[in-house]
């Protein structure tokens, strides 16, 4: 089965007919709940707008402003896709990203999103628990650590082609906090295929950590027992730790994270404090009990 992601601008449900929708389903929840919203996946908060979510991004592999992913990813070819599955599991293998995921669910996340720039967004996305897609292939006794990696495709990937950055763009989590059920890959948001800026066709999202921690169109996924290597850790590892929980009491060592600026807020109107592990603590904070967070950042 071939995995399609084929968006047009037309496609795009509008976003007040989406929120609309979301009051629609809170209301039915009352009486059938939703499992995700039933479980408190969700925050009540008012999305950012698509143009918003579409148009204001890091994505370096289609260079370092903001508008060039929006820019310079729409030649990316998305389809046929697949994903290599390695390291310590019962089914590695080169999969078709529609096989791969085939039969997990697809769940509705709107979760709040915090870049390591001090600003932050709301997000629809949808997408699979990582954790649903980790049993279906089996994890193997002793694995530690789960690890991504990006496409490498210079000629439809023009940041590729120069910078600092050795590709592919790396990152890793801990198997606990891959299977930590607010942790999915997303495939979609505002209930259309994902765009080619925000990582089609598939993306992970750790809404508790830094923006970066959550790599774009991913091709592979090893299962090991050693702590990965991260791209930014890599580069600068005085600056990013391989944890990245987004935490307002350690600042970057170029500025603070007590506060973040609020994308669609208006020019005056748009800073307010940054929350610990962003808001998902009841969730999360135990994953880190005993550790020193401002030592594993």
């Amino acid at each position: 089965m071939t995995f399609k992601p084929d968006l047009r601008w037309s496609d795009v449900t509008p976003q007040h007919l989406f929120l609309n929708r979301r009051q629609i389903i809170a209301g039915a929840a009352a009486l059938a709940a939703s499992p995700a919203l039933a479980a408190g996946y969700s925050t009540d908060e008012p999305p950012n707008s698509f143009e918003d979510i579409t148009n204001y991004n890091n994505y370096y592999e289609f260079g370092y402003g903001k508008a060039d992913p929006a820019a310079f990813a729409g030649g990316l070819t998305t389809s046929p896709w697949s994903i290599k599955v390695d390291g310590m599991v019962d089914k590695p293998g080169t999969y078709d990203l529609g096989d791969l995921i085939a039969g997990l669910p697809i769940e509705e996340r709107i979760y709040r999103f915090r870049c390591v720039e001090a600003w932050s967004m709301v997000i629809p996305w949808q997408g699979l628990q990582l954790s649903g897609l980790l049993n279906k292939l089996g994890v193997q006794p002793g694995a530690k650590y789960v690890a991504f990696e990006t496409l490498v495709r210079p000629e439809e990937m023009p940041g590729q082609q120069g910078g600092s950055i050795d590709w592919p763009y790396q990152e890793g989590l801990r198997l606990d906090e891959a299977m930590n059920p607010l942790t999915i890959l997303a495939t979609g948001l505002y209930d259309k295929p994902m765009p080619n800026q925000n990582g089609a066709p598939i993306r992970l999202v750790v809404p508790w950590k830094y923006g970066f921690k959550s790599i774009k169109a991913i091709v592979r996924i090893s299962l090991t027992d050693k702590m990965p290597q991260t791209t930014w850790n890599m580069l600068q590892p005085s600056e990013y730790g391989f944890y990245a929980n987004v935490n307002p009491n350690v600042d970057h060592p170029r500025w603070s994270q007590a506060s973040e600026r609020v994308i669609g807020a208006g020019l005056f109107g748009g800073r307010k404090d940054t929350l610990p592990f962003n808001g998902y603590g009841n969730q999360v904070a135990s994953l880190y009990d005993g550790m020193d967070l401002a030592k594993d950042y």
